[in-house]
């Protein structure tokens, strides 16, 4: 399974907007990260569209969650960014060629395209179950308690109050 770049970019910004007191404009998600604005600013669009993050217009605007941490699952962010279709379609290739099986004896999915389908489901249901506050737990045991609260301070240089993180939060827009 490969996933676009954005994909990763997306995730990591939904990790630190839950360290932010105020919306935070792309541009200082890409220097934050030191990415390129314009692909990143795509990535927020996305997540924007599938309703994950809520893009502030104005002079403070920017972007911040639309929900708590702990109701944005992994899959949600993989999905808005690189769409919900399936890493394997099967193109019935048992039906081609010399010795072809006729569609009509094609009645179940062949054994590759049910292995597949299984890896896919697997696939989608361990990222379903891992959220955004499950990333900021590991940041906060990778990094220590007080990696969060920097970033926050940083997206959020205005207000300096270090974001306001709390379990399960987003210390953004909820």
């Amino acid at each position: 399974m490969k996933l676009s770049g954005g994909v990763e970019w997306a995730l990591h910004c939904c990790v630190v907007l839950t360290a932010a007191t105020e919306p935070v404009p792309a541009a200082r998600l890409a220097l934050l990260h030191d990415v390129s604005p314009s692909y990143l600013a795509k990535q927020m669009q996305a997540l924007s569209r599938a309703g994950l993050v809520t893009s502030v217009q104005g002079k403070t605007g920017g972007y911040a969650l639309t929900r708590a941490a702990s109701e944005i699952t992994v899959l949600d962010v993989v999905q808005a960014v690189d769409g919900a279709n399936p890493a394997f379609v099967c193109t019935e290739i048992r039906q081609r060629g010399p010795l072809g099986t006729p569609p009509e004896e094609c009645t179940k999915p062949c054994g590759i395209a049910r292995v597949m389908g299984a890896a896919d489901a697997a696939w989608r249901a361990s990222l379903q179950g891992v959220t955004i506050a499950d990333l900021v737990g590991s940041v906060e045991r990778d990094s220590g308690p007080g990696a969060l609260p920097a970033v926050g301070a940083w997206l959020n240089p205005a207000t300096g109050s270090g974001g306001a993180h709390t379990e399960g939060g987003t210390g953004a827009a909820r």
